[in-house]
C-alpha cells in the first residue's frame, strides 16, 4: 500500500536531508493521515482561501479602477510570487507562497466582468465559457509545460533536480509580468472607451461596500453562487483528488495516475465553450428560460454522473472509471459555462459585484468539499457518492429563477407597459 516518503537518516546533510526529494517523491504517496498529505492539503486551502477572499474584494475593485488596471496589477503581484517560488524550502513558506499566488486566481472575476462588457448578450455565454474555459485549461498545460519545456531540460543541461525545478519557477513569472505589461498598453476596458465607468452598467454611484450586502439580498444570486460551488468547485476538488484516487484506490503506478486525472482538466478544451455555446443556442431558441434549463440540465446530469463514479470499484478496470470521468468532466465544465451564461442578466448594475460572488462560490466549493466530504470520510467512494448530492440539491433549486423582464424556468417574461419597453 502507498504510503508516505520515507525519513531522512538521523545526522543526513544537503540532498539526503530532503525527505520529499524531487528524485524520488514519484515511488512514494501522500496518502491519509501521513505528514506530507497534511502540508499538501493545507497549501491548497490557503491557495483557495486567498482567492476566495481576493475575488470577493474584485467587485469594489473593478468599478473602482476598471479591468484592465485590476488585471495588469493581479498579473504584476502573481509575477513576484510566483518568482519567489524558487526559494520554497519549507513547508512554511509553501503555504505562505501559495497564499500569495491564489491571490493572483481572482483574475478570473475580472475575465468574466470583461467579456460581459465587451460581447452582446446574444453570444456573451459563449464568450465568458470560452475564456474562462481556456483559462483552466492553461492550468493543465502548464503542469506538462514545466515538466517537459523547462524541467527535464534544464536537468539535461547538467542542472541537479533540485536546482532545475527552482530554475523552472522564473520563466512563468517573467510570462506573468510580460502579460501584465501588455495589457496595461495595448487593451481597453470597454469596445467604445478606454476606461471603465459604474455608469457603463446603467449604475448611478460610485462603488460602495454595501453593494454587497444589496446583491446578497437577492435569493437568486445566493442560488448561483452555491450551484458555481457544484460545478467550479466541483472541478477544484476533482484537481485536488483524483491523481491520489487512481493511484491509491486503483494501484496506478504516478505518472499514469496522473495522466488519468488530467483528463479532467483537458476538457476545458472545449466543455466549458460547449456550455456557454448551448446557453446562448438555447437561449436563441426558448428565450431566458432556455439558459435556466441548460444550467439546470448540465448540473442534473453532472450529479448523476458524479454518483455512478462513486460507485465504480477497483473490482472494475480502470478504463471504466476513466471512461465515466470524462463524461463526468463534460458536463461540469459545461454547467460552469451555463453559468456565466445567466451571470450577466441577474442584475446589470451590479455586474461586478455578482461576478466576484459567483466566481468566490466556485472557491468556496472547493472547501465544502475537501472539508466537508474528502478529508473527514476515510472510505474511497463515499465522498464521491455524497459531493453528488450536494451537487444534486442546488440543481433542484434552479426554479429560483425568476426575473419579470426574463421571466424563469416554466414561465416567460411579463409584458412590459409601453412605457417602459420605450425607456429601454
Amino acid at each position: 500500500e502507498p504510503t508516505d516518503c520515507t525519513p531522512p537518516p538521523a545526522g543526513a546533510t544537503g540532498a539526503a536531508a530532503l525527505k520529499y526529494d524531487t528524485s524520488v517523491l514519484a515511488d512514494c504517496v501522500c496518502t491519509a493521515g501521513t505528514e506530507c498529505n497534511t502540508v499538501l492539503a493545507d497549501e491548497g486551502v490557503a491557495s483557495v482561501a486567498s482567492t476566495i477572499f481576493v475575488r470577493v474584494a474584485m467587485g469594489t475593485l473593478l468599478e473602482r479602477f476598471g479591468p484592465v488596471n485590476v488585471q495588469a496589477s493581479l498579473m504584476a503581484f502573481g509575477s513576484v510570487w510566483v518568482f519567489a517560488g524558487f526559494a520554497i524550502n519549507a513547508p512554511w513558506n509553501l503555504i505562505l507562497i501559495r497564499f500569495m499566488i491564489g491571490a493572483a486566481g481572482a483574475s478570473f472575476v475580472t475575465n468574466q466582468f470583461w467579456c460581459s462588457l465587451m460581447f452582446a448578450p446574444r453570444i456573451v455565454g459563449t464568450a465568458n465559457a470560452t475564456a474562462a474555459g481556456w483559462g483552466n485549461l492553461g492550468g493543465g498545460v502548464t503542469q506538462v509545460f514545466m515538466v517537459v519545456v523547462l524541467f527535464e531540460p534544464f536537468k539535461e543541461l547538467g542542472l541537479s533536480a533540485d536546482a532545475a525545478w527552482r530554475v523552472s519557477m522564473m520563466v512563468p513569472a517573467v510570462l506573468f509580468w510580460f502579460c501584465a505589461v501588455a495589457i496595461k498598453m495595448l487593451c481597453w476596458d470597454t469596445p467604445m472607451a478606454k476606461r471603465f465607468h459604474p455608469s457603463d452598467t446603467g449604475k448611478t454611484k460610485g462603488a460602495s461596500m454595501y453593494d454587497y450586502v444589496e446583491v446578497l439580498k437577492d435569493k437568486r444570486v445566493l442560488v448561483m453562487i452555491f450551484q458555481y460551488s457544484a460545478c467550479f468547485g466541483t472541478e477544484l476538488a476533482m484537481n485536488n483528488q483524483l491523481a491520489t484516487h487512481f493511484r491509491t484506490y486503483f494501484q496506478l503506478k504516478a505518472g499514469d495516475a496522473a495522466s488519468l486525472a488530467s483528463a479532467f482538466g483537458g476538457m476545458n478544451l472545449f466543455a466549458r465553450s460547449l456550455g456557454g455555446i448551448a446557453s446562448d443556442v438555447m437561449f436563441a431558441k426558448f428565450g431566458f428560460r432556455g439558459r435556466i434549463w441548460a444550467q439546470f440540465g448540465s448540473l442534473f446530469v453532472e450529479a448523476l454522473l458524479l454518483l455512478l463514479f462513486g460507485f465504480i470499484s477497483n473490482e472494475q478496470p480502470w478504463y471504466v472509471a476513466l471512461a465515466v470521468l470524462i463524461f463526468f468532466s463534460l458536463f461540469t465544465q459545461m454547467a460552469e459555462g451555463t453559468s456565466y451564461g445567466i451571470v450577466p442578466f441577474m442584475n446589470r448594475q451590479q455586474l461586478a459585484v455578482v461576478s466576484a460572488l459567483v466566481g468566490a462560490g466556485g472557491n468556496l466549493g472547493a472547501v465544502i468539499a475537501g472539508f466537508g466530504f474528502y478529508r473527514p470520510i476515510d472510505h474511497p467512494l463515499l465522498p464521491f457518492r455524497i459531493h453528488a448530492a450536494y451537487v444534486m440539491f442546488w440543481a433542484l433549486l434552479s426554479p429560483c429563477y425568476y426575473w419579470p423582464e426574463h421571466g424563469g424556468m416554466f414561465s416567460g417574461p411579463q409584458e412590459l407597459p409601453v412605457t417602459a419597453r420605450a425607456s429601454e
